[in-house]
């Protein structure tokens, strides 16, 4: 009879976790059908699976265009090369970079001359990065930078 009793319990049990289920995948199934989910339609799913984010050159997006040259932009003055890229190391002596209008630590590095000036700015030297900061600079920006560091530390 305990056998009995054990196995009824075992079926009921059962039974009950089987309308658990049910009830759980029903209650699922009709969230899915109210959402953007159960639209299966190709541009709902391209819609879904399209990328989180672009990049934006600027360039036409027609397949099989040539693309577009950048465009040029005017030169930046040696002041404006410094004040956005030099200015964070040059202006606080950061890693022993000579400061702006410190003559003493100018004077040995002018005396070297423009070209291996320009040689250490363009290939990096000691904690300064090639191109320091500005990678985006023209070898003509970033002489005027030179220059006009130079210029401020004479």
């Amino acid at each position: 009879m305990a056998d009995t009793k054990g196995l009824r319990l075992s079926f009921v049990m059962l039974l009950v976790m089987a309308l658990i289920i049910v009830l759980v995948l029903q209650g699922m199934s009709s969230l899915l059908a109210g959402s953007r989910l159960a639209d299966l339609s190709s541009e709902a799913v391209l819609a879904r699976i399209q990328p989180v984010g672009s990049l934006n050159t600027g360039a036409p997006m027609v397949a099989g265009a040539p693309k577009a040259a950048p465009a040029a932009s005017a030169a930046r003055t040696g002041e404006q090369v410094y004040n956005a890229s030099c200015q964070a190391c040059h202006a606080t002596g950061a890693a022993g970079a000579p400061k702006l209008g410190d003559k003493n630590a100018w004077a040995p590095r002018i005396q070297q001359g423009m070209e291996m000036l320009m040689t250490h700015a363009l290939k990096g030297f000691n904690a300064m990065p090639a191109r320091g900061t500005c990678g985006n600079c023209s070898d003509q920006e970033i002489r005027g930078a030179i220059e006009f560091m130079i210029n401020k530390s004479k």
